[in-house]
């Protein structure tokens, strides 16, 4: 999303705004985009992760430090090879299993886990500049509750607090269902949303969509090509400019979209069943300040 235009991540269909998957989605999107330009070079989320998650001082094993972060055995490899080469941690022979090793934090690591904190506590101040100091705290609330069944016990308490850490590990367990739940349609969640922008705007050009889903163009041509393969979107040339192409959603369309989100918000409402339904609305309300960075 990183050539998104930027007045367009922050805006919100009416008609998409009050659907909690979408905003979700558009939550996690908004901090990964902050992550990859406001964090200063050499500090890396995941690396500051596992160095909090590596504070007691106990050797850990990756796939232990992976479960702890709720992140995927892959990245953290990656993550800990990383953190190996800065001297930020040792592998150490794994008490627990003397033909394995796992890692421990040095005094470097600890120290940069301090620095990066100031720079991690500011990115959240900057992504939740929409929200009220009691508002953060019941948005940080709600997400823990949906979070917390899903989480590690040995999660550290800094990452349990923290808004954009929640609301990416709630994204990725939803994102995860709703590509298994909708498997038998081919489609995913982004092409059912672009179909409901669709569906909302009437016929529009492929930039004009980008805006309405707030994400570049690079990924809604990715979109389209998929829905127009599906049978679902066509793209037309307007007559009275040859180089822009309009959207039209075709016959059949209507029904997948009915289908794919009655789906969708079945996934969704079970992920966020630790809240309840009033839980639920107030993370609408929440979510939308989140994404839009302004007060409702």
């Amino acid at each position: 999303m990183t050539d998104a235009d930027p007045e367009a991540v922050r805006t919100l269909l009416p008609e998409l705004s009050v659907i909690p998957g979408h905003l979700i989605w558009r939550a996690a999107a908004r901090v990964t985009a902050a992550l990859a330009d406001s964090l200063p070079p050499g500090v890396d989320i995941h690396a500051y992760a596992a160095l909090l998650a590596l504070a007691a001082g106990r050797a850990r094993s990756q796939q232990w430090l992976a479960d702890s972060v709720a992140t995927s055995r892959t990245t953290m490899t990656k993550v800990a090879a990383a953190l190996v080469e800065q001297g930020l941690v040792e592998r150490v022979r794994n008490p627990d299993d003397r033909r394995s090793y796992a890692l421990t934090r040095t005094p470097s690591g600890a120290a940069a886990a301090r620095r990066w904190r100031r720079h991690v506590e500011d990115l959240e101040e900057s992504l939740t500049v929409g929200l009220s100091q009691a508002e953060r705290e019941e948005l940080c609330g709600l997400l823990l509750r949906v979070a917390e069944p899903r989480l590690s016990p040995e999660t550290p308490d800094a990452l349990l607090e923290s808004i954009p850490f929640l609301v990416t590990r709630v994204h990725g367990w939803n994102h995860a269902e709703l590509m298994t739940a909708l498997r038998d349609l081919d489609v995913e969640p982004r092409h059912t949303g672009a179909m409901v922008a669709l569906r909302a705007r009437g016929v529009i050009a492929q930039a004009e969509l980008a805006r309405s889903l707030g994400t570049s163009g690079a990924t809604v041509v990715e979109i389209v090509d998929h829905l127009e393969r599906r049978g679902l979107v066509e793209r037309r040339r307007l007559e009275t400019d040859r180089r822009t192409q309009s959207l039209h959603l075709l016959p059949g369309a209507d029904d997948v979209v009915a289908e794919a989100q009655r789906r969708a918000m079945s996934v969704t409402e079970s992920i966020l069943g630790p809240v309840g339904a009033a839980g639920r609305q107030r993370l609408v309300v929440l979510l939308q300040k989140f994404v839009t960075g302004r007060p409702a």
